[in-house]
């Protein structure tokens, strides 16, 4: 079974709701669909993470692609797809991982750094590849690291990303952001995640024109 390809979307902004508890998730989920987001993320290291992607998948499944990161184990792979989640995102290359969402239908997104890196993912079918973080190798180094890897790779700007700097990573080839503390932080709430979620996807709509 061939692993999804990373997805059409009207704005390829990914969500990442770290540290973020059940009881406001789908709030603040509303939110952030409302705003224009496809695709939100539910770090595995945050409280009762499976309950929040059960609730988004339940309500915003049919709208929204909803899944998780930090997943480092094949058995969390799988917790995650019964609860609902469609994104599998983690911060490494793990075969077992990526093969088991493969067998789950899961779009992945595994984390890397390097050449070897990138194109050991690219090898093991990943639908796209989270360059992490971003503003460690900055526009330059991602642009250097893309010149080696197939035309088609989605690429996706992880850590250090913002509506501040969309248009220097677009401008090498990134085609997609995962958005974080820019965007979420525990003790936001929902209204502040509005304001935040706008201005991100407006910057966003500057930038690619």
């Amino acid at each position: 079974m061939q692993m999804p390809t990373w997805p059409r979307l009207k704005r390829s902004l990914v969500a990442i709701l770290r540290g973020v508890k059940p009881d406001e998730v789908e709030s603040i989920g509303e939110k952030l669909i409302h705003a224009g987001f496809e695709m939100i993320e539910v770090p595995l290291n945050s409280p009762d993470p499976l309950r929040s992607i059960e609730r988004l998948a339940r309500r915003f499944g049919a709208e929204c692609i909803v899944g998780a990161g930090t997943v480092l184990t094949v058995a969390d792979c799988t917790r995650v797809c019964d609860a609902g989640g469609r994104l599998m995102v983690s911060p490494n290359i793990d075969l077992n991982v990526l093969a088991t969402a493969r067998a789950r239908g899961m779009i992945s997104l595994p984390g890397v750094f390097s050449p070897t890196e990138a194109l050991a993912a690219q090898r093991a079918g990943a639908s796209a590849l989270k360059f992490f973080p971003a503003s460690v190798l900055g526009p330059s180094g991602i642009a250097a690291i893309r010149a080696v890897l197939p035309e088609e790779t989605v690429i996706v700007a992880v850590g250090g990303v913002s509506d501040k700097n969309f248009a220097s990573y677009l401008a090498v080839g990134v085609r997609a952001f995962g958005l974080g503390s820019s965007l979420y932080r525990p003790g936001m709430n929902a209204a502040d995640v509005a304001a935040a979620a706008a201005a991100a996807v407006a910057a966003y709509d500057a930038a690619v024109g």
